[in-house]
């Protein structure tokens, strides 16, 4: 079978199906595993391409959308080359992804009619479902079922081991810091199964524009900061340059001593099989143990005490 999988959550599901040399296309944003790096990719961003800001990129992306115009744009020629029999995309965020419309114009001039799986996850449970539609469509059920399986198995050994604990620390989930957005969707979801109580997001609910009023309202005891998209170093720069960012930023590592980064591309953005990882590594955040310290490339604890522009450790 030839796969096109135009969002990277679908592409590492693929990949976690031993499906990753069936893949003929591929988003720019699929880079995990690193074998699909290799495969063609079929999707440019029209905005962000110069590493800009947050704050830039979200102007960006409102003037586009306020004029009707597309956020990326497809290699059509590249597309139909690849003969694809499944495509993969999503209609759950406008901001993430070519979505199905900009595809029917170019699947029709196709040869052949591939099948279109569209996936809209907001939960959890929402994206184990999708591996099995991929997996029934890709003809491996067997091994969807056994992915699914272990998923839930994990996801239900973090449910029972946090519900013994007596108390839900008060959690925002930041998703992006200029303007600042609360994070929505799956991630409250698994901030209450981590063993929290996310005070600003709601289950099942997109992400939502808020102020540092409203988080300070909130009066979490823990604030994780996940850009969409964005590693841990590249969030760390993000608070080194955002307009007001050293003091800002000592201020609130001031504030709320329980400040952590954590990598939003790998367990947090994307719908896909990482975000049970993601879920373990919230617990281990919200329930740390001595003998647990964090991997600096999926977490750190910024401090106010740092010399640098921000308050990363």
């Amino acid at each position: 079978m030839r796969i096109c999988s135009l969002i990277p959550g679908a592409t590492e599901i693929v990949a976690a199906l031993d499906l990753a040399d069936q893949l003929v296309g591929i988003s720019h944003e699929c880079d995990f595993p690193a074998s699909v790096r290799q495969v063609p990719v079929m999707i440019e961003p029209l905005v962000g391409k110069d590493g800009g800001s947050g704050g830039e990129i979200d102007r960006q992306v409102k003037e586009l959308v306020a004029s009707g115009q597309r956020l990326y744009r497809l290699n059509e020629d590249a597309f139909c080359r690849a003969r694809p029999d499944l495509i993969l995309t999503q209609d759950l965020c406008h901001v993430c992804s070519v979505t199905p419309d900009q595809l029917t114009r170019v699947i029709e001039s196709l040869q052949h009619r591939p099948e279109v799986l569209t996936l809209s996850p907001t939960t959890l449970d929402d994206m184990i479902h999708d591996i099995e539609r991929i997996a029934q469509a890709a003809d491996v059920l067997a091994k969807g079922r056994a992915l699914t399986h272990e998923l839930r198995r994990r996801v239900d050994h973090v449910r029972a081991t946090t519900s013994k604990t007596s108390t839900r620390l008060r959690v925002v989930c930041l998703e992006w810091l200029d303007p600042l957005y609360v994070a929505g969707h799956w991630v409250p979801e698994m901030v209450a199964l981590a063993g929290g109580l996310d005070v600003l997001g709601s289950q099942d609910a997109p992400s939502h524009e808020t102020t540092w009023h409203a988080v300070e309202a909130a009066r979490p005891d823990v604030v994780l900061i996940m850009p969409c998209g964005y590693s841990v170093e590249r969030t760390v720069n993000e608070l080194t340059r955002v307009g007001q960012s050293g003091d800002a930023w000592r201020q609130a590592c001031k504030q709320w001593p329980n400040l952590y980064v954590v990598d939003a591309a790998s367990y947090f953005s994307r719908p896909g099989p990482r975000l049970v990882d993601g879920l373990e590594l919230l617990a281990s955040i919200l329930h740390p143990t001595p003998d647990h310290a964090l991997d600096p490339a999926q977490a750190i604890k910024l401090e106010a005490s740092t010399q640098t522009g921000s308050c990363a450790s």
